[in-house]
């Protein structure tokens, strides 16, 4: 059986149309499957919609957040209470093709236990919004050492694979670089991303630009390697420096260059504040994993075997 994984958040517009037109693709290639609706805090009627669909299809399972959690947590809390032998992770606003669904699965029948669905195209988005998102793609490339530049949640993955990746403990995951991390026999397949029918995305720039730093925090020590490197250079700087002044005052100019050291007082402070704020930072992360903290709370369940 397969399962599908609908990470929800302010979807009630939405999610009607994606359980009728996904269960319609997989019913039409004689895939059994099963809809896993794991709504995230949502502040509309998602969670009436969710449940009105159960009523009306015995495939639909939904779980209900106590808050929002933040899609990541959606996405485990939907793998962890699958029951299929393969399960695929879909956005709720139809932006993955649900028609791909089932290209993934023949290949998951194939023997692959990992289908990565990788963008061909982006679809409409602003020039700002399509120019940051490319920006955190090659920035977290290069923290991650994955190739992210096509990469989405749009995956099948083989029960084994799945399991693996909830036996990790760590509590700030990335569903996007882990699901690769943890190796397998993985291949690809190629998806156009769809507009958007209904409600309204919930990715800013901003959403982004935070996006991004929680996951390069979570996934790389690169920032952390930024500092050392920031503090080499502003050393190799300094010793430069050193041995103007030296010069200088051998030579009788030691009352000069007061500009230069203002300057190189406001440098290496800026340095250091900039240092202590991403060592702060991966010390909170850490404060977090200490804590162990469950990553979500299921305050309702409804479907099979609720």
């Amino acid at each position: 059986m397969l399962s599908v994984i609908l990470p929800a958040y302010n979807e009630e517009k939405m999610l009607s149309k994606a359980a009728k037109t996904i269960g319609q693709v997989l019913e039409s290639e004689q895939i059994d499957y099963e809809l896993v609706f794991v709504d995230d805090g949502s502040k509309d009627h998602t969670w009436e919609a969710i449940e009105k669909e159960v009523e009306e299809n015995p495939h639909i399972v939904g779980i209900h957040f106590s808050r929002n959690f933040g899609k990541e947590s959606a996405i485990l809390a939907g793998l962890a209470n699958a029951s299929g032998a393969c399960c695929a992770v879909i956005d709720c606003d139809l932006q993955h093709p649900p028609e791909t669904l089932v290209g993934m699965y023949r290949l998951w029948e194939q023997g692959y236990e990992v289908v990565e669905g990788v963008k061909s195209s982006r679809g409409k988005e602003s020039l700002l919004h399509k120019a940051s998102a490319g920006v955190f793609y090659k920035l977290i490339s290069r923290a991650t050492k994955i190739d992210m530049l096509r990469a989405s949640d749009f995956k099948l993955m083989d029960r084994q694979a799945v399991d693996a990746l909830l036996s990790l403990p760590e509590q700030n995951t990335f569903f996007r670089a882990l699901s690769s991390w943890v190796g397998y026999k993985t291949t690809t397949i190629e998806f156009d991303v769809q507009e958007r029918e209904a409600g309204e995305s919930t990715w800013s720039t901003w959403t982004l630009i935070k996006y991004a730093i929680t996951n390069i925090a979570s996934f790389s020590a690169v920032p952390m390697q930024l500092v050392t490197i920031a503090g080499t250079l502003v050393f190799l700087l300094a010793i430069g420096l050193g041995i103007q002044t030296l010069i200088r005052f051998f030579m009788g100019h030691a009352f000069e260059g007061f500009t230069t050291v203002i300057l190189l007082i406001l440098f290496i402070g800026s340095i250091i504040m900039i240092s202590l704020g991403i060592i702060g930072y991966y010390i909170s992360k850490i404060y977090e994993e200490v804590k162990g903290r469950p990553k979500y709370l299921v305050s309702k369940r409804v479907g099979k075997e609720s």
